[in-house]
């Protein structure tokens, strides 16, 4: 039987609208202020750890994207869910046992970092379902705790990644090291941009950068995410 998620018994269906509007305004402002186009950057809402309950009051006020990070919380939740057609996206370590899991229910991954993952992923992959839309997440601090692919070492996973037949690679992620200070805020977010524009000439489908979240989606945005994860500042804070 489907495990029950806990959730926030505070939180009403106006609560969770007013956070998301609240999310979306924070995007187009950020987004006006880097002089970017409306519509530009696209939200993803962060649900682990939060109920289907919540998941599906979102999803009447307008969100169809939701992130996961882990695999049998996202099997059970996509399985829950499936009368509402959400769009899955996996963003969590990716542990060897859990692709299976990961290739089956997720449409989206955001976190490979490394070949043997994404060939099982592929390997994996139900061909009725199409190719997996896969993000490359790249290591932008020294944090030990942080994944990620080192940047030497990334165009050769990606001309890896782009020969495995049921993966389709999409672009970059990145987690860096958490700051208060908005000028350190931008300079991981830079430093990915910067290496996507280097192989984006040789490589277009690195269109995505998926980076920014709850404290620092206005940074990410000005140095040109075009995806941000954020789960507190919709759902609420997580309690695990």
């Amino acid at each position: 039987m489907a495990h029950q998620f806990p959730y926030d018994a505070d939180m009403t269906p106006t609560d969770l609208r007013l956070n998301i509007s609240e999310i979306n305004r924070r995007i187009r402002a950020a987004e006006c202020a880097a002089d970017r186009p409306p519509g530009a950057v696209s939200l993803l809402a962060v649900s682990k750890k939060k109920s289907t309950e919540l998941i599906r009051w979102a999803h009447q006020a307008g969100l169809s994207d939701f992130g996961e990070n882990y695999a049998q919380e996202m099997a059970e939740k996509a399985a829950q869910l499936a009368d509402l057609g959400l769009t899955w996206h996996f963003i969590g370590p990716i542990q060897s046992n859990k692709t299976r899991l990961i290739a089956e229910f997720s449409d989206w991954v955001h976190s490979v970092d490394r070949l043997k993952i994404a060939q099982r992923l592929s390997d994996q992959r139900p061909s009725e379902k199409g190719p997996l839309k896969v993000l490359l997440q790249v290591k932008t601090s020294d944090e030990a705790s942080k994944s990620g692919v080192q940047p030497d070492a990334l165009k050769t996973l990606i001309d890896a990644v782009e020969t495995l037949p049921n993966l389709q690679l999409k672009g970059l992620m990145t987690i860096p090291a958490s700051s208060a200070e908005p000028a350190a805020q931008r300079v991981p977010f830079r430093h990915l941009r910067t290496i996507q524009q280097s192989l984006i000439g040789g490589n277009p489908e690195l269109a995505i950068l998926s980076m920014g979240m709850s404290s620092d989606l206005e940074a990410a945005i000005a140095e040109g995410s075009n995806l941000v994860r954020v789960g507190t500042d919709i759902f609420g804070a997580r309690y695990n």
